[in-house]
């Protein structure tokens, strides 16, 4: 075997591997007598058709089938030989089998860069910091019991506590827009959760009466085609509802699996830590590696970033299908290329930095790292620990983010890192 190895473009990379012509022709042989065994052909039995008359009805099936055979078989040891790794599945491009002496076919791949990591000592790094006050848990506290509050419908004019269903349309420009209609919606007074004069214009309405509300959509509305935008809700409001809240005793506890109220509220404080530690966990994960990012400019193969723009798409898709919304089959995986190839960038970095540093993950930090994760499952967490243990390969996942996170303690050791509080309802906000 010989092999030479010529530089394209970028990453781009074309191998040539001659090989003796006689290997392509015992290949080619092989082949067709595969075939012998598998056709039927008039005047011959079958297994006993000479290669001469197979050549001639198959022999461009047997020329294909060969030169796949022997890629397959001699293309792991050219690599080798030419020390190259291929950043994805080579490509062939060029195959000569005519020649007398050789036979040669040419691939083409793309590598991975190489990769000169920062210096940490260079980098600026805000990390994030949250204490959860009194008046935090009191809010949480109230979230359960606004959850457990029942509503007896009332013949009076609404106020602000009460829920009221409504049937409303909302048009614009003459015509109700895409989701502006719903029916029997219900909606506590004084919450908040509609856009400004919408919930004001409800209050001091009784059941059965009909209102019509002129309203504009906040320029910063989270849907573009709305923001800004002038609208008018004809709305009928069909039940005014008077809350009742439930007795903050043991019986209410219950609700929510714990015996008494002191246990209750112990358990929500565990639950809030654990949660906002693991939101503020990722916010300053993305502050770490978003400052290496910025100090590392480096090219990553164009087939990588369409692999990983695969696996956003496909994602996207199945959360859509998770939460009954119709998939987007026309969408191409493309325009998730900027977010692919900061994956992939963090991904080679990441990668680089563990082994520069001989950064390895022990199984007592794994299984740390599970009894971490097992936290946000409840009384659930040793099912999801059995379920990890179960099948070595799951634990990659682990080993990775144990990995990870030695990557993040090592680059903060050299790094010059500034601290930030941030208020316990900012950070519990879902991220945009």
């Amino acid at each position: 075997m010989k092999t030479s190895l010529e530089t394209l473009d970028g990453l781009k990379r074309s191998l040539t591997v001659k090989l003796p012509a006689d290997t392509f022709k015992q290949k080619t042989d092989a082949v067709l007598q595969k075939m012998a065994s598998q056709v039927t052909i008039d005047g011959f039995r079958k297994g006993k058709v000479p290669l001469s008359i197979l050549r001639k009805q198959f022999g461009d099936n047997a020329t294909s089938d060969a030169v796949n055979d022997i890629v397959n078989e001699t293309l792991f040891d050219a690599l080798t030989e030419a020390n190259v790794t291929p950043a994805a599945r080579p490509t062939i491009t060029k195959i000569d089998s005519q020649d007398e002496k050789e036979f040669t076919y040419t691939v083409e791949f793309e590598v991975y860069p190489e990769i000169e990591i920062a210096d940490f000592s260079k980098l600026k790094i805000e990390q994030t910091k949250v204490k959860i006050t009194k008046a935090d848990e009191e809010r949480t506290l109230q979230g359960l019991v606004d959850q457990s509050t029942e509503y007896k419908s009332v013949k009076r004019k609404s106020k602000e506590g009460d829920q009221v269903t409504i049937d409303f349309e909302g048009i614009m420009d003459g015509k109700v827009f895409d989701g502006g209609k719903a029916t029997d919606f219900q909606l506590v007074l004084g919450k908040g959760k509609m856009i400004k004069g919408f919930e004001d214009g409800l209050t001091d309405v009784a059941a059965g009466k009909s209102i019509s509300l002129d309203l504009t959509f906040p320029k910063d509305y989270h849907a573009p085609q709305l923001a800004g935008k002038e609208v008018t809700f004809e709305i009928s409001v069909t039940d005014v509802a008077s809350p009742k809240s439930p007795k903050l005793d043991n019986k209410f506890a219950e609700k929510f699996g714990e015996k008494d109220m002191d246990a209750l509220k112990k358990s929500m404080k565990e639950q809030m830590r654990v949660e906002i530690d693991s939101r503020i966990a990722e916010e300053n994960k993305n502050a770490i590696f978003n400052a290496l990012l910025a100090e590392s400019d480096f090219t990553v193969p164009q087939s990588s970033i369409d692999s990983e723009a695969q696996n956003l798409l496909q994602e996207m898709k199945e959360r859509m299908e998770q939460q009954g919304m119709p998939a987007q089959g026309d969408m191409d995986a493309s325009a998730f290329n900027t977010e692919a190839e900061r994956r992939v960038k963090l991904g080679l970095l990441i990668n680089a930095v563990s082994s520069n540093h001989d950064l390895t993950a022990s199984k007592e930090q794994i299984d740390a790292k599970l009894e971490e994760m097992s936290q946000m499952y409840g009384e659930n967490a040793q099912q999801m620990i059995d379920y990890y243990n179960e099948d070595p390969t799951r634990l990659t996942h682990v080993e990775l983010l144990v990995v990870e996170k030695m990557v993040q303690d090592t680059i903060l050791e050299k790094a010059t890192v500034t601290f930030k509080d941030k208020k316990f309802q900012e950070a519990s906000q879902p991220q945009a």
